[in-house]
């Protein structure tokens, strides 16, 4: 029997339009320093780390993203406590570090890990210093060489999950497989979209053939006319997809793939739920281990790295919070866990089609803010 899933879904507290607020445009990544205790961190960030106890493990993920019984074995076999803090966002996670608060583990996505490795904020990790490596490089060959971190040379990726659609089928019966279906009449005030800027837009840019993380005014324009269709339908904007769809609040919701699994351990009965990704496209990330240059314990976060990485940790992490993680010899556990939701499968064609939210300059920033903004005001 698999541990009991979280009962929040992983990103119920997401708020990514916090962006603006905080200023953390990708132009200076929000990470650019010139004082000389982060220039010595940079030159430190580039030096090999030893894989040794080194100090308990100063943790910051999401909530309830480590099954406690993983964290209670690496405890025990390596003789130090977790110490764990969490973040509701990317942007929350970034002012956490910009406030000088050190950490030896964090998890940035995809594009994140991005600005952060560009900033000098992150130890490099040599990939032969962990034993358990190879089943992720050896397998995955994306990861060898990823966009966002050129031979994954600050990272080891963690999960990936993709971006569709949750709905109710004993409310809406079938849907077509497009973000037409967002549109529904017979779901009208019983939609949600997620709380988040990148994927909200996202729906907007791909349901018209445009670029995923355009900046261009003037498919911006037709982003924002297109979800100000869209907003006199919506009940409202929230990323806890499977509490709305479980406690019936919604009966359509725009949804992450491992949020919609984990629903599947809280479902009374998982067939009235379905989920769905779009045929104009599905925007793909991945969460990353990543250490900070300026880490006190680099040497216990690479065992942790390492042991998070053995294939019996994998196999229960997947059941505990329901997403996949590029492991050899775990895919079955997680082509188990969503049968009745083949379409959360993540495959290397889905990660090769290119469908990353991607940083993108000063301006354009300020413009999808912009655009946000104007969305969720409707």
């Amino acid at each position: 029997m698999s541990p009991e899933a979280p009962s929040l879904s992983r990103r119920s507290l997401l708020r990514a339009g916090a962006t603006a607020a905080l200023g953390l445009t990708a132009a200076g990544c929000g990470f650019s320093s010139d004082s000389a205790s982060d220039a010595a961190d940079r030159a430190a960030a580039e030096s090999p780390i030893d894989v040794k106890v080194d100090g308990d493990l100063v943790y910051f993920n999401w909530a309830d993203f480590v099954d406690p019984a993983v964290f209670a074995g690496f405890s025990e076999e390596y003789g130090v406590k977790v110490v764990q803090s969490n973040y509701d966002s990317m942007e929350g996670m970034a002012a956490k570090l910009n406030a000088g608060n050190r950490y030896d583990i964090v998890f940035p996505t995809a594009k994140w890990a991005e600005r952060l490795s560009r900033g000098g904020r992150l130890r490099r990790i040599d990939h032969g210093r962990l034993r358990n490596a190879e089943a992720v490089f050896g397998t995955y060959d994306y990861f060898a060489d990823p966009w966002y971190d050129p031979r994954s040379a600050h990272t080891v990726p963690f999960t990936m999950y993709k971006t569709g659609i949750g709905w109710r089928r004993d409310r809406l019966g079938d849907l077509t497989g497009s973000w037409d279906d967002l549109w529904n009449d017979h779901a009208k005030g019983k939609v949600f979209v997620l709380d988040d800027r990148d994927e909200v837009l996202a729906i907007g840019a791909l349901r018209n053939g445009l670029p995923l993380t355009t900046e261009s005014p003037a498919d911006l324009d037709r982003v924002t006319d297109t979800l100000r269709s869209l907003r006199p339908r919506l009940r409202g904007f929230s990323s806890d997809s499977y509490n709305n769809l479980l406690n019936g609040n919604a009966d359509m919701t725009q949804a992450w793939s491992g949020d919609m699994a984990a629903m599947l351990a809280q479902a009374k009965d998982p067939s009235v739920f379905g989920f769905e990704t779009a045929r104009e496209g599905a925007p793909v990330n991945s969460d990353c281990y990543a250490i900070p240059a300026d880490a006190l314990h680099p040497g216990t976060a690479m065992l942790f790295i390492d042991y998070m990485l053995r294939p019996e940790n994998v196999k229960r992490n997947i059941e505990y919070i329901g997403y996949p993680m590029p492991v050899r010899g775990t895919e079955d556990t997680y082509a188990a866990l969503v049968e009745p939701f083949p379409q959360c499968l993540v495959t290397a064609a889905d990660l090769r089609d290119d469908m990353f939210f991607r940083n993108g300059t000063a301006t354009g920033e300020k413009a999808r803010d912009a655009a946000w903004t104007d969305v969720k005001a409707g």
